[in-house]
């Protein structure tokens, strides 16, 4: 009988050409009858001999495939060398932790290659774990996503994480509140916009217009005119834990303040793809409103969102005063960015006069020469990968709108600046987002990192502990990161790394947790529909 099943996606730029499969593990006890027999047999394996030093030492063979490529294990899990591979990601495979093996202690593995799929048996000290490489394209893993989406990741229309009741069991999972809940929800819009704007498929515009109404209501449930919640939970919900929470007249939900300007970016970033790709009439009347109470909000308060309490919230500040401050001149280049891009969204959306007005009147006091430094002034130890991903979801309406030719050289420096950055996280929405905003030609290398990168993101995204700082093929920068964690110099494959959405930095080598949460992933179909939309991705 099978304990579990967790999926894994994975996918191999052959040198024949474009191969997508993505990797499935599957996991038994010992005893299982389904359990072929030479799994069973006593371990042949023999020392590793080969010219080329694993990911972790006193590695055995133990099987080869037909491609020449071969399995080796040890009591620190399996890895797999394919010699002919041609990106480092493929050439060595290393499998480690729960999201793969039942267990470390590798004893025996056995290939099995006589079907349309690739199985690899993999016997451990306590059980049986089947990896297997079937063929699917990013499209068919693109609509698995989105189908978990809906089984186990909306709660009130907002799309987040969700925790499970029972480490690894998905039947025992269940929604609660997060601070980012808008952010989160503004980019599962903005990948079924893309996603409608590419197939037209019904489903796309009615989940897009779903997220869309929460985004709406997020604004309408604080009763006060531009100033949205983080979150809300119903009554009838487990009371919340940390943050401020307001109850609603009706006594029916309590929302969630102190917003920040996570969500300010996100909503922005939103409103604007749906009413350029897939609003009606009616919609864009109802965004021209809310765009611009946001907006108003802002310009009445001094560029701050303000709270119930009548002062800005803690990271909700784009004010000259606020730049003044020790933390402010810090944050000045990247909120430049961002009130810069929401001055000239709500022009865009709305057409009225002031919003150019006011932007105008930020660029004048020196709001775009203080963008020319985001990045530039960050320590190596001190890299905010949040802050990267409030740049890009930023840099792309504010590029998309500006025709200005002064002001768009002084935004493509900035960028292009930041793109050569980040270059090495082979993150494929930054990439695209440079692109399709004139920073740089999306190259071949490119494409195909981009691609290699959204194959090799898994789809089991349960928080499994992941462990890589004892393997002896990667290299440690001297700088920790700004939580003083030790950070690699170079990311591995998304599938050996800890799950993150694009806010998390990619080089750390260990994270996760007991496999209590698992990710909504949205995070892979935004850049998968936006590449499909710009051509991109086939």
């Amino acid at each position: 009988m099978k304990q579990w099943l967790l999926i894994v996606g994975l996918g191999f730029i052959c040198l024949t050409g474009f191969a997508q499969t993505q990797k499935f593990a599957t996991h038994f006890p010992s005893e299982s009858i389904e359990v072929p027999f030479p799994v069973r047999q006593k371990p042949n394996g023999e020392p590793w001999t080969g010219t080329e030093t694993g990911p972790v030492p006193g590695l055995k063979l133990f099987a080869t495939e037909k491609s020449g490529a071969v399995w080796l294990g040890g009591v620190q899990g399996a890895a797999r060398f394919d010699p002919q591979a041609r990106h480092r990601w493929d050439r060595w495979q290393y499998f480690y932790g729960r999201r793969w093996l039942l267990d470390d202690d590798v004893q025996n593995i056995w290939t099995d290659e006589s079907g349309s799929a690739r199985k690899i048996w993999v016997r451990t000290r306590t059980g049986v774990s089947l990896i297997e490489w079937r063929p699917m394209t990013l499209e068919q893993k693109a609509k698995l996503f989105d189908d978990r989406v809906e089984k186990r990741h909306v709660r009130h229309g907002m799309v987040a994480g969700s925790h499970l009741g029972a480490a690894g069991d998905l039947s025992t999972s269940f929604q609660n509140d997060n601070d980012n809940d808008g952010l989160w929800t503004a980019m599962y819009l903005s990948a079924q916009v893309y996603r409608y704007a590419v197939t037209r498929e019904p489903d796309a515009r009615v989940k897009a217009q779903r997220a869309l109404r929460l985004l709406i209501r997020l604004e309408e449930i604080t009763g006060k005119p531009g100033f949205f919640a983080r979150s809300f939970v119903s009554m009838d919900e487990p009371r919340p834990q940390g943050g401020e929470w307001h109850p609603t007249p009706d006594g029916k939900w309590l929302w969630k303040g102190d917003t920040s300007s996570d969500e300010s970016v996100g909503h922005y970033y939103a409103y604007a793809l749906y009413f350029d790709l897939v609003a009606n009439k009616a919609e864009k009347e109802e965004i021209r409103k809310v765009v611009s109470r946001l907006t108003d909000h802002m310009i009445e308060n001094d560029y701050d969102l303000i709270d119930l309490d009548g002062k800005p919230t803690r990271w909700g500040q784009w004010s000259e005063r606020y730049f003044q401050t020790e933390e402010g001149s810090y944050e000045a280049a990247l909120r430049s960015i961002e009130l810069l891009a929401f001055l000239k969204t709500a022009h865009h959306i709305t057409g009225q006069k002031k919003y150019a007005d006011a932007y105008q009147d930020r660029i004048r006091r020196g709001y775009a020469e203080h963008m020319r430094h985001y990045r530039r002034w960050a320590g190596g130890g001190e890299i905010n990968f949040s802050d990267d991903e409030l740049a890009y979801l930023s840099y792309d309406p504010l590029l998309r709108y500006e025709k200005d030719a002064k002001l768009r050289k002084i935004y493509l420096d900035g960028l292009r600046f930041t793109s050569e950055k980040i270059r090495p996280d082979m993150n494929p929405l930054w990439n695209y987002i440079s692109a399709a905003s004139g920073a740089g030609r999306m190259t071949r290398e490119l494409r195909e990192e981009s691609a290699l990168t959204l194959e090799r993101i898994p789809m089991d995204l349960i928080d499994w502990g992941v462990r890589n700082s004892h393997r002896v093929d990667v290299e440690f920068e001297k700088d920790k990161d700004r939580f003083g964690q030790s950070q690699l110099i170079k990311v591995l494959a998304p599938d050996e790394r800890p799950i993150g959405k694009w806010n998390s930095n990619p080089y750390r080598p260990n994270g996760g947790g007991n496999g209590s949460e698992e990710d909504d992933g949205a995070f892979f179909l935004l850049p998968y529909w936006m590449g499909r939309y710009h051509g991109w991705v086939k």
